[in-house]
């Protein structure tokens, strides 16, 4: 069956006024079968439970960054029951959030979340900000996360685009496998536009499709059969199209400079007093790539240098 063929689809539609083809009728096709789905299916995560609030919002987007589900859960517990108020956070040494963010991985999401929380208590009086302008303004975030924030933690209207959502955007509406490396500004008129006009059904709609992409919609192996809009789903009533490049990959670990920052800053992590750069030798054989990471963590704020050549975890 060809394309001209095929039944219709989101995307057979007329382009709206906008500039976003057939956005109007694909959001009203896709938005009540998807929030039925998540009605059902949504995992009962603690960041979206009413006490989680907005800081435990703000903590889990952090956390979620290219690290799963699975492993942060029992850090941002911990996370939570040590720092339950940005203010908590804020008055310890950025240091002690390194050190508190274990293994999840790129540490400098530790250093901007206490970042975020010395502005917060300085700049709001301890509470997570409501407005997406001021979420903004905060450091350590971008535009996605302060759009999560504002939809799931406030309820608000804000196109939420992270992998999952764009993943699944791509291949229900746009009709191709995956999406660009890097947000475009066409996703973004195609996430605005497949918005509801209703505020708390827009920020359920935004978990709602984000959920769809990481269970059901995912980057390999996609289960189509437990779709909800399978049947309206461009890429599959094309065929499924292979994309004209290879589906990207996780980054290596073993072996690389991320690997070695790993294991000195766990070294620091379990120190209690500055550590001598002897022990952090012994951590890696090869000298100059031992050398090289630890210059980049001192670079980037997570390891600061004291006197005979010794080293430790940042106190300011």
């Amino acid at each position: 069956m060809t394309a001209t063929e095929m039944p219709s689809s989101v995307t057979d539609v007329p382009s709206d006024p906008d500039g976003v083809p057939g956005a109007a009728e694909a959001a009203a096709e896709l938005h009540d079968p998807v929030l039925a789905w998540f009605d059902q299916h949504a995992r009962d995560l603690p960041w979206r439970r009413p006490e989680a609030g907005a800081w435990g919002v703000m903590v889990s987007e952090f956390m979620l960054q290219q690290t799963p589900v699975n492993r942060v859960l029992p850090v941002y517990e911990q996370w939570l029951a040590r720092w339950p108020r940005p203010a908590d956070l804020a008055a310890e040494a950025p240091g002690e959030a390194v050190r508190a963010w274990g293994r999840l991985g790129y540490p400098r999401r530790a250093l901007r979340l206490h970042g975020a929380a010395v502005a917060i208590t300085e700049r709001h009086g301890g509470d997570v900000p409501s407005e997406h302008a001021q979420l903004l303004a905060l450091p350590g975030i971008g535009e996605y996360t302060a759009a999560a924030v504002a939809s799931f933690a406030y309820g608000q209207r804000h196109p939420v685009l992270d992998t999952n959502v764009r993943r699944v955007f791509a291949r229900a509406v746009t009709g191709v496998q995956y999406p660009p490396n890097a947000t475009t500004a066409a996703e973004r008129r195609l996430a605005r536009a497949l918005l509801p006009d209703d505020e708390p059904r827009a920020a359920r709609w935004a978990a709602a499709s984000m959920e769809l992409g990481a269970l059901v919609c995912t980057a390999r192996n996609e289960d189509c059969g437990r779709c909800p809009v399978a049947g309206l789903c461009a890429w599959r009533l094309a065929g499924k199209p292979a994309h004209d490049g290879p589906p990207r990959r996780g980054q290596t670990y073993a072996g690389t400079d991320r690997q070695v920052r790993g294991k000195l800053l766990a070294v620091l992590r379990e120190a209690v007093r500055p550590v001598p750069r002897a022990v952090l030798d012994r951590v890696w054989d090869e000298p100059v790539q031992r050398a090289r990471a630890l210059d980049g963590l001192v670079s980037d704020g997570l390891v600061e240098p004291l006197e005979n050549d010794r080293f430790r975890l940042p106190l300011t």
